[in-house]
C-alpha cells in the first residue's frame, strides 16, 4: 500500500471503494495522512445491511453448531495474535497512543474472541422446572443483523468486545467505526474472512456517525445496536430505538471519582491515580478525572502526586518509554484547553500543566502535558462535565458521609477508584458508591469475563461476561406436552 492509494472498504464481503468523499486517517503526533478512503455513503449503509441479512439467512452460520462457530472464532484469535506487531504498529498511527498500550489491546481483542470462543461452546440451554404436565425449556436464537458502532479511543478492542460475541451468538455484525479511526476495524474483517467466516457477516462503513451511524439505528433489518461513544448520541439512539422497540447496549462518557482515604498506601495510591487519569492521555471514558482525598492527608499526597505526574514521559509514540502521546485531534485539544480555561475562570489554581508544550514533535502533533487543577468545587463545571483530556480536579473532603454526598453528585456512574489498607472500610464504601465499576486499591484493570457498563447517563446494558453473548441473541421457550388426556378444557376425551 501506498500513501497516494485509496483504501477499499468492506462491504457484504465485497472490498470496494467506498461512495463518499474521500478523506485521510491522520497521525496525531504529526498531523500528516497515514491511509486516505472514501467514506461509506447511504447507499453503501443499505447494501451493507441487505448483505448482511442475506448472509445471515443463507450462509449457514447462525445454523453451525456452536463449537463450529468457536472454532472459526477461535481462528480469529490467533490470527490476530500472528499479526500482533502490524495491527499495534497501525493503531498507534490511527490514533496516537503509544506503541506499548496499543500492543495492550491488541492483545485483548485476541483474548476477547478467545474467550467468546469458548464461552459460544460451553453455553448451556436450560430445562426449567416443571410446573404442569410438559416439559418447558429456555432456548436462545441470534436475532440477525446488529450494529456495532465503536469509539475511537480504543479501536480493535473495542471492536472485538461487540464483534466476538454477536458472531458466537450467530449474527452478522456491520460494524461502523469512529471516522478518524477507521483502519483497524478494516484489518479486522479481513482477519475474519481468513479466519474462515462467511462472506457479508462483517461489513465495516467508515465515515461520519451522525449520517451512518443515524441510517445503521433507524434501518428495520438493524435488530440491535450495540455503542460505545458519547453521551448524547447514546441518547439519539436510545430515542431511536424505542421507536423501533430494539434493544441496545450503550457504553457512554463517565466522570469517576477516585478516592484516597487517610489509611491508603500512599505508594500505590499514588501510582494507581496517576494511571488511572493520565494513561490513554486522559482520553478514556473510565478516567479518574475527579480525586478526592482525605483532607489531614491532602497536601501531602499532592506534593508527591504532583512530582510523580511532572516526571511522566509525553512525548512519540513509537518510543517504547513513552508514556503518554498526543490528543486524538487539534479539535480536541482545543476542547481540553477550554475546560481547563474554565476551570481558572471558576477560581481554581493550577497545580501542574495547563500550558501546551512547544518545540520538536510538540510543534507537530497535539500534544497536552499531565495537568492538576485544585481549588474548586464538586458543583462547579469542571467537576460535572467529561473533559477526556488528561485534567485531574483534586478536592479535599472531611468524612466518609461528605465523601459520599459529592462522589455520588453526578450525572455519570461509571467507575470508581478507592485506596485503602481497611479492606472492611473499603468494601463498605464500594457498595455505596453509584458506579457500574469500582476498583479496590487499582484502577482501570479490565477482565473480559466480568461484565462492564454504567449507570445514569454513563449507559445502559453490560458488555462482557460469559453471558455477553445472550446480549446479541433472543430468549425463547418451548414446552413439551406430556399430558396422557387431551386438555380438559375442551371437553374432549381419548379415543373418540
Amino acid at each position: 500500500m501506498t500513501l497516494e492509494q485509496t483504501l477499499p472498504i468492506c462491504i457484504a464481503g465485497t472490498w470496494r471503494l467506498g461512495g463518499g468523499e474521500r478523506y485521510a486517517s491522520c497521525y496525531p503526533a504529526t498531523g500528516e495522512p497515514v491511509a486516505w478512503l472514501n467514506a461509506a455513503s447511504l447507499e453503501d449503509v443499505e447494501a451493507a445491511v441487505q448483505g448482511a441479512h442475506l448472509a445471515f439467512l443463507h450462509s449457514g452460520w447462525a445454523q453451525r453448531k456452536p463449537h463450529e462457530r468457536a472454532a472459526v472464532l477461535y481462528r480469529i484469535a490467533g490470527l490476530i495474535r500472528e499479526r500482533a506487531e502490524e495491527l499495534a504498529q497501525l493503531q498507534r498511527q490511527d490514533n496516537g497512543k503509544p506503541i506499548n498500550e496499543t500492543r495492550a489491546l491488541v492483545a485483548s481483542a485476541a483474548g476477547t474472541f478467545q474467550f467468546f470462543a469458548a464461552a459460544c461452546e460451553t453455553l448451556e440451554e436450560t430445562i426449567t422446572p416443571s410446573r404442569g404436565d410438559f416439559v418447558s425449556m429456555s432456548v436462545y436464537e441470534p436475532m440477525g443483523v446488529v450494529a456495532a458502532i465503536t469509539p475511537w479511543n480504543s479501536p480493535i478492542a473495542s471492536e472485538a468486545q461487540k464483534v466476538a460475541p454477536a458472531l458466537a451468538g450467530g449474527n452478522a455484525v456491520v460494524i461502523k467505526p469512529a471516522e478518524i479511526t477507521p483502519l483497524l476495524a478494516l484489518q479486522l474483517a479481513r482477519i475474519c474472512e481468513d479466519a474462515g467466516l462467511p462472506k457479508g457477516l462483517v461489513s465495516v462503513l467508515p465515515g461520519k456517525g451522525s449520517l451512518l451511524g443515524d441510517a445503521l439505528t433507524r434501518h428495520p433489518l438493524v435488530k440491535r445496536v450495540s455503542f460505545t461513544g458519547g453521551t448524547r448520541t447514546g441518547k439519539h439512539i436510545a430515542h431511536i430505538a424505542a421507536d423501533k422497540m430494539m434493544p441496545v447496549s450503550l457504553e457512554l462518557g463517565g466522570k469517576s471519582p477516585t478516592i484516597v482515604l487517610d489509611d491508603a498506601d500512599l505508594d500505590h495510591a499514588v501510582a494507581g491515580v496517576l494511571y488511572g487519569i493520565f494513561s490513554s492521555s486522559g482520553e478514556a471514558c473510565i478516567a479518574g478525572s475527579r480525586l478526592f482525598v482525605a483532607r489531614a492527608l491532602y497536601e501531602r499526597f499532592m506534593a508527591r502526586l504532583t512530582a510523580a505526574a511532572a516526571q511522566l514521559r509525553l512525548g512519540d509514540p513509537a518510543d517504547e518509554r513513552t508514556q503518554m502521546g498526543p490528543l486524538i485531534s487539534a479539535g480536541h485539544r482545543a476542547s481540553v484547553e477550554r475546560y481547563v480555561a474554565l476551570g481558572l475562570a471558576e477560581g481554581g489554581r493550577l497545580r501542574l500543566g495547563g500550558e501546551r508544550p512547544s518545540g520538536g514533535l510538540y510543534d507537530q502533533g497535539y500534544f497536552y502535558p499531565p495537568t492538576i487543577l485544585e481549588g474548586l468545587g464538586n458543583h462547579q463545571q469542571v467537576c460535572q462535565e467529561e473533559i477526556f483530556g488528561p485534567v485531574l480536579v483534586a478536592l479535599p473532603f472531611d468524612s466518609e458521609e461528605d465523601l459520599l454526598a459529592q462522589a455520588n453528585d453526578s450525572l455519570y456512574a461509571l467507575a470508581a477508584g478507592i485506596w485503602s489498607r481497611d479492606y472492611k472500610r473499603a468494601w463498605a464504601l464500594g457498595r455505596k458508591l453509584q458506579a457500574g465499576t469500582v476498583w479496590i486499591n487499582t484502577y482501570k484493570q479490565f477482565s473480559i469475563s466480568t461484565p462492564f457498563g454504567g449507570w445514569r447517563d454513563s449507559g445502559l446494558g453490560r458488555e462482557k461476561g460469559r453471558l455477553g453473548i445472550l446480549q446479541y441473541m433472543e430468549q425463547k421457550s418451548l414446552y413439551w406436552g406430556m399430558n396422557q388426556q387431551p386438555l380438559a378444557w375442551a371437553g374432549v376425551e381419548a379415543g373418540q
